[in-house]
């Protein structure tokens, strides 16, 4: 957790969507730049599953953060005019409350004992913190991946604070194949022995199941034109003497994402963000994504695509641009020729900056 976090604690009890509440919890946040006498230029970053939220570096954390590139002095998410917050999700184990977090009751790590959490969950969250900052209408709220689902429940639950958005990579809802690729990691994980059935000690006792929920993932982060220009079928120099070892360049990335995961993110933190994603459904909200839609009250959205996104693709950033545009909102739908999958928001700058930097000119 960054030197730079900061923290809101939760209404307690906090009830929760799918029943259960949680006492006592926080949110972690960082922010950047200052905020407007008349509190207007505030903008709210939610986060993928993993990342903290420690999104750029600043004088508490000189640590690079997960969006450095973005945030800053003459960046997208300028310093000198906006006031930048980013949170931790609920349910993370990167500083806000989570399954690893002490319970209130016997301060031992809440485990099983955590409530079941949903992608609202997150987003009251997330609101909480504009609000313990004094902020009731926010400029814009940005989402990627899992934020964007984010965003969107924001929207949804808290229609004043949220009247520009920023969202790519993301989804109304999980398609079947989204589905069936985490259920597949929350497996993997849970049956590795370390797991015991959620009672583990550290989260290193899971390594090798979190290991490898972390290379099928990494797998379809990016995509195949990409895996094949940047490894191609290239063999390692070196080997192990088991006959079954990495042979190939792309096997042994994908070990090293393995390693740097292991021990580096609560496995029930994955299992329950993980689960929250699947069940998040903006159709459940009038019977439909259109009728969700209405429930905002968004003025402007910018909704970004890439076009070689196999976990969130382009067509279902194409549902909510239709579905926001229906609503009544003025729509800026972008799907981006990159090359780098999922994954292009973090690491395709200079498609992505443009695009959020003209967006934001025009609020």
């Amino acid at each position: 957790m960054s030197g730079a976090a900061q923290f809101v604690a939760l209404p307690s009890p906090m009830p929760l969507l799918r029943g259960g509440e949680l006492r006592e919890a926080v949110i972690a946040y960082e922010t950047w730049g200052t905020l407007s006498p008349a509190r207007d230029n505030a903008i709210l970053i939610v986060t993928g599953m993993s990342p903290s939220a420690h999104a750029a570096s600043n004088p508490k954390d000189p640590t690079p953060g997960w969006w450095e590139p973005m945030i800053g002095r003459d960046r997208s998410f300028d310093t000198e005019r906006y006031f930048i917050i980013c949170v931790n999700s609920l349910g993370s184990c990167k500083g806000s409350t989570g399954p690893a977090s002490p319970h209130p009751d016997d301060g031992l790590p809440y485990r099983l004992r955590f409530p079941s959490i949903s992608i609202e969950d997150v987003a009251d969250g997330a609101a909480a913190v504009a609000r313990a900052l004094g902020i009731e209408r926010l400029l814009a709220v940005v989402g990627p991946s899992m934020g964007g689902m984010t965003a969107q429940a924001m929207a949804l639950r808290h229609p004043p604070l949220v009247p520009n958005l920023i969202i790519m990579s993301c989804a109304a809802r999980s398609s079947a194949f989204a589905i069936a690729l985490r259920s597949l990691q929350r497996q993997i994980v849970r049956a590795d022995p370390g797991f015991a059935n959620g009672n583990y000690d550290h989260a290193a006792d899971v390594s090798s199941g979190m290991g490898l929920a972390r290379k099928l993932g990494v797998a379809t982060y990016r995509s195949p034109l990409e895996w094949r220009e940047r490894f191609g079928r290239e063999r390692l120099s070196e080997r192990d003497a088991d006959p079954f070892a990495s042979e190939f360049q792309i096997e042994s990335y994908l070990d090293a994402h393995a390693r740097r995961w292991s021990g580096g993110f609560d496995p029930l933190s994955y299992l329950y963000l993980s689960r929250a994603m699947d069940w998040f459904d903006l159709a459940d909200y009038g019977g439909s994504v259109e009728a969700g839609c209405r429930r905002m009250a968004v003025e402007k959205a910018l909704v970004i695509g890439v076009s070689t996104d196999i976990l969130f693709p382009v067509e279902q950033q194409e549902e909510i641009a239709e579905a926001l545009t229906e609503a009544g909102a003025e729509v800026d739908y972008q799907a981006l020729p990159s090359i780098q999958g999922h994954d292009a928001f973090l690491v395709d700058i200079p498609r992505f900056a443009p695009v959020i930097s003209r967006f934001l000119d025009r609020l």
